[in-house]
């Protein structure tokens, strides 16, 4: 069993680490968490800042929003560096700029640690039922001695290639998702305001080349109208802004990726960054004049 530091313990992070403790690793947490209670009943050791669980600690795991906030635990005063050193892991399970990724690696592997970055995908219900995607990247041995822990945390655990592959993959992957959503909105929205009843209609696709996950849970959501996160449309809305930034820099175009962080502009816009990302059918919902609810 190791020594894991965990820092972030939100939404996503929270059941993460609890499964790192169930599977019998020894947690080390901030003290200044909100969770932090509910670890240490749970065994977890706490420290007053993110050096301090660097020192404790043999790997070190971040979850946190995004790639400032990365940075900062990293490298900012009494950051997870100044507890660093040889033989130590640092992986990063945010969803950041893979450009970022790569010298945040560069800066952390100077100091005689490795880095894997390891986003990951499957929602707060992934989280909490141990069955998340995982796309790592960094050097084989360093993923060799991840691994374990990821295999506590989630289900589909792949090692994409070098440091910054897992990132990139991970933006990929929301780019997929981000469409999807979209492709499913419409779609209900289509039926409903044709008059067809949009729940029978969702049924039926779920059966045919149309089904896919966001379908099945997200279709439902929209119907529902239970936009509580899940995966927040902030959150989406920055992944794809790390989309259409390192296309840019590619020259590559990616319009319905451009239409869909459109799409999240104007939840953000209407006050609803913190609405679950299938929510984005409120936006198109706005743009037909005609609501599922109506339904």
């Amino acid at each position: 069993m190791a020594l894991v530091g965990f820092i972030g313990l939100g939404i996503m992070g929270h059941p993460m680490a609890g499964h790192l403790i169930a599977a019998g690793h020894d947690l080390h947490v901030s003290a200044s968490s909100a969770a932090a209670a509910d670890f240490i009943a749970r065994g977890a050791s706490a420290h007053a800042s993110s050096a301090e669980i660097a020192r404790a600690a043999e790997i070190v795991i971040l979850m946190v929003p995004d790639t400032p906030q990365v940075e900062q635990v990293l490298f900012g005063e009494t950051g997870v560096a100044e507890g660093l050193g040889a033989g130590k892991l640092v992986i990063d399970m945010s969803s950041i700029s893979p450009l970022a990724t790569r010298d945040f690696a560069a800066r952390i592997e100077a100091l005689g640690s490795a880095y894997v970055d390891a986003p990951v995908s499957g929602g707060e219900v992934g989280a909490r039922a141990a069955t998340l995607t995982i796309m790592a990247g960094g050097s084989a041995d360093a993923f060799a001695r991840a691994r374990p822990l990821f295999e506590a945390m989630g289900r589909n655990i792949t090692h994409v290639g070098a440091v910054g592959a897992g990132q990139t993959a991970k933006v990929a992957n929301q780019i997929i998702v981000a469409l999807n959503i979209a492709a499913v909105g419409e779609a209900l929205l289509f039926a409903a305001k044709a008059g067809a009843d949009p729940a029978r209609v969702r049924e039926a696709l779920l059966g045919g080349f149309a089904s896919s996950r966001v379908l099945e849970v997200h279709g439902e959501r929209m119907l529902k109208r239970t936009f509580d996160p899940g995966f927040r449309i902030d959150l989406h809305h920055k992944d794809l802004a790390l989309a259409l930034g390192s296309a840019d820099q590619l020259g590559l175009p990616l319009p319905q990726t451009a239409f869909c962080q459109q799409l999240l502009n104007s939840a953000r816009g209407n006050d609803e960054g913190r609405l679950d990302h299938s929510a984005i059918v409120k936006q198109i919902e706005r743009l037909a004049g005609h609501s599922l609810a109506e339904a």
